[in-house]
């Protein structure tokens, strides 16, 4: 058994260029038979555009398995500090609603 589990280890590699990550705000999530797009995206306050940091594209199979994976994170996450309160989703057309703080100078 102990074997089993080193033979299924993979040694995964953070490049250099990639080690600080990307922050995103947003997620637009589209999908055709063959594949799950997501696109992770950082929304400015006060800017009428928004960019994408990244773009995730995997299988049916793959974007599910994403799924049980962030849900057991997040019932651990939820475990340890607390429920996470999300914010209210605007009816008229599905997208989150994110009030963002208005900028000073």
């Amino acid at each position: 058994m102990a074997n089993e589990n080193k033979k299924n280890q993979i040694q995964i590699e953070v490049p250099n260029d990639e080690m600080q990550g990307r922050y995103a705000n947003l997620a637009v999530i589209s999908h055709s038979p063959n594949d799950f797009v997501l696109d992770m995206i950082f929304v400015a306050p006060n800017t009428p555009k928004a960019r994408v940091q990244s773009r995730n594209i995997m299988t049916p199979e793959n974007a599910k398995q994403l799924l049980y994976a962030l849900k057991e994170n997040i019932d651990k996450y939820e475990a340890h500090f607390g429920e996470i309160k999300p914010r209210q989703v605007n009816n008229n057309n599905g997208i989150m609603d994110f009030p963002l703080p208005k900028g000073q100078a």
